[in-house]
């Protein structure tokens, strides 16, 4: 078995003892006890564990990090979510936003105050600062961000 096998294998195993599907790991003491370094634990979270395959990875890097897993549970609202996640690609424009935003309140996929806050963030406005080649990019990665965490 490869260590990447081994490493996911590992990480399942404790997903599944999980009651609510989540677990929260330390990237460096798990990659000491599977006999690797830290970026192999990055590798295999970045490539078995995407939200196309059913998950949520958050991490924080540093002495302290930690790296939080979710199992997505998918109901009609996360299938929606995760459905409009992979349609956006990689550029998205501020009115393209604004109206995945509105869809998605009007579906019931999301309260009318995380649309509120959603469309503050991606307007063209809150972008100011970004170079305009750099904005529909970044707003794209963004709402794929923000449209996961509702997920959890």
């Amino acid at each position: 078995m490869r260590l990447s096998d081994e490493i996911a294998a590992y990480i399942y195993g404790i997903l599944e003892q999980a009651e609510d599907g989540s677990a929260e790991l330390q990237r460096n003491e798990l990659a000491e006890k599977l006999g690797c370094v830290p970026s192999q634990i990055n590798y295999v979270l970045t490539s078995r564990f995407t939200p196309e395959q059913g998950f949520v990875v958050e991490s924080r890097r540093g002495g302290g990090g930690y790296i939080r897993i979710h199992r997505i549970r998918f109901d009609r609202r996360a299938s929606l979510l995760m459905h409009t996640v992979n349609a956006i690609g990689e550029r998205l424009s501020a009115s393209a936003a604004r109206a995945i935003g509105d869809n998605l309140r009007a579906q019931g996929a999301l309260s009318a105050e995380a649309a509120r806050l959603m469309q503050a963030a991606l307007s063209d406005r809150s972008y100011a600062a970004v170079p305009v080649e750099k904005r529909d990019a970044l707003r794209a990665s963004l709402m794929k961000q923000m449209l996961t965490a509702q997920i959890v």
